[in-house]
């Protein structure tokens, strides 16, 4: 009967213990969490109080107020500019990442270095470097005249195309790391046993290797869409102020207009859409195969 009873105690008592380590391990998170909550949550929080507070108060003219033709049109814009860059990002960054992740290690190591490289250039010396290039007089139209391709300029510059290109090339890498990295994992003895079972090459890529390098595929996606949602230098420079997107209208209703209401209503629908773009990707594919689970 002491046995059981000693033998009890030392049990509550490493409980007891036990408790008071989890508690202090998850103390260790509260200074990061409070960081979160001061960085991110609470301007999160200020911009949504701001989106509803008008001259008399709690009021929805602001959110009334993106229904008009001009913001519906700016959110079109800036969606079908999202799309587009996201499609040519797969069908550039795929391709270029397979020859990268089958290349020999110096080869891989020199191709994504030059893939790394423009990363490591600022953002508006980019902009500005395809301003020089892509300009009427600039140097993609002086070869194109100097070959006998065109007899006049294209229009590559302050429109749609001009944008397209310099956000595609901001985002290209953002495509090629996540997919690199899936089929960099993806073991060649996969490929192997398909064709010893009597699969083509190209029946053994697609059916095989494309499926194992979908969770790469998923993450470039949703990391390209998402950050081409919140543009705003390169659609400014290159666009000219004909391609208007969703983050240049908040900047006009803040610097012109002085509307903060506005500006964090427009901010907070763009989040909201953000995130449930997010959560339907979620449901649809799953973040544990974005992610790499099983």
């Amino acid at each position: 009967m002491t046995v059981s009873t000693g033998g009890s105690a030392n049990l509550g008592a490493y409980r007891v213990a036990e408790r008071r380590e989890r508690w202090l391990l998850q103390s260790l998170v509260v200074p990061g969490l409070a960081l979160i909550g001061l960085i991110a949550l609470a301007p999160i929080g200020w911009l949504f109080w701001m989106s509803v507070q008008g001259s008399s108060g709690f009021t929805l003219d602001h959110y009334q107020r993106l229904l008009d033709e001009s913001y519906l049109r700016t959110l079109k814009t800036t969606f079908e500019l999202s799309i587009l860059v996201t499609v040519l990002s797969i069908a550039l960054g795929y391709p270029l990442a397979y020859l990268i992740s089958q290349a020999r290690p110096r080869l891989a190591a020199l191709l994504m270095l030059l893939v790394l490289f423009p990363v490591w250039t600022s953002l508006l010396v980019r902009c500005y470097a395809w301003l020089v290039l892509l300009q009427r007089r600039g140097v993609v139209n002086s070869w194109l005249q100097d070959m006998g391709i065109i007899d006049a300029p294209l229009k590559l510059m302050h429109n749609f195309t001009g944008t397209t290109i310099g956000m595609l090339h901001i985002m290209l890498p953002f495509m090629i790391l996540p997919l690199y990295a899936s089929m960099r994992s993806i073991d060649r003895d996969y490929m192997r046993a398909a064709a010893n079972l009597g699969a083509s090459p190209v029946r053994a890529f697609w059916q095989v290797f494309v499926p194992l390098s979908l969770p790469g595929l998923f993450a470039g996606i949703i990391i390209v869409f998402v950050l081409c949602l919140g543009f705003y230098v390169t659609p400014a420079l290159l666009g000219g102020g004909r391609v208007y997107m969703w983050s240049m209208q908040i900047e006009r209703n803040v610097t012109y207009y002085a509307d903060w209401g506005a500006a964090s209503a427009l901010g907070v629908v763009l989040l909201a859409l953000t995130l449930g773009i997010l959560w339907a990707v979620g449901r649809l594919i799953g973040f544990d195969r974005i992610v790499g689970g099983k």
